[in-house]
């Protein structure tokens, strides 16, 4: 899957061998640098880091289940 069928605000399975040991992780799409996809990362959910959209294989999208919102980091 390529960054341009990424959508924003969206989270995928992906893996990455410059990011947490190249073991699959949950990204999301993060458009905080700008709306535009060329500005587009992933962040690297558990930690306050981004990535670019190349350093990851994106490998299907992640859903999460019925009655269980994601829960937000504490402000």
């Amino acid at each position: 899957m390529v960054a341009a069928s990424l959508v924003p605000d969206a989270f995928y399975w992906a893996k990455s061998s410059k990011h947490f040991d190249g073991r699959i992780t949950i990204v999301q799409v993060s458009t905080v640098f700008g709306e535009d996809p060329a500005y587009w990362t992933l962040a690297l959910v558990g930690t306050d880091q981004h990535a670019m959209p190349a350093d990851f294989e994106i490998i299907a999208s992640a859903e999460l289940a019925d009655g269980y919102p994601l829960r937000q980091a504490a402000e």
